[in-house]
């Protein structure tokens, strides 16, 4: 993979033309590290795959998507609203290059697992 290269795993499907959009929540994000590789556990409770962008350019890691307000049933209106349903993006800067690593991820329970591994002596 070049170094500049858009690292695409999961397509987003949203509207072209909201080029100016808000981001009204950024999802929190765990971060660990193993000898070989990263793993970071992002919470996003309610997105659903299909909705979710990953991008790895160069050492940063790029999600962003939308979380749907889809629970909403005939004759119900708002009364409260604390959580955040919109666009977000979150973007991670990983130590040390990254140019030949391999990205794989999972989506449980609410979490999207993106695992960034290489191998030794890479």
């Amino acid at each position: 993979m070049a170094r500049h290269d858009a690292y695409r795993i999961l397509p987003l499907f949203l509207p072209v033309a909201d080029t100016a959009r808000q981001l009204d929540w950024q999802p929190s994000v765990d971060v660990y590290r193993a000898c070989n590789s990263w793993l970071l556990k992002f919470d996003l409770a309610g997105v659903r795959p299909q909705d979710i962008e990953l991008l790895l350019i160069g050492n940063i890691l790029t999600i962003r998507g939308v979380r749907r307000d889809c629970m909403i049933e005939q004759g119900y209106s708002q009364y409260r609203m604390e959580i955040a349903y919109n666009r977000f993006e979150r973007s991670i800067e990983i130590p040390g290059p990254l140019d030949s690593a391999s990205v794989t991820t999972e989506h449980r329970d609410g979490m999207l697992l993106v695992r960034i591994s290489w191998e030794d002596g890479v």
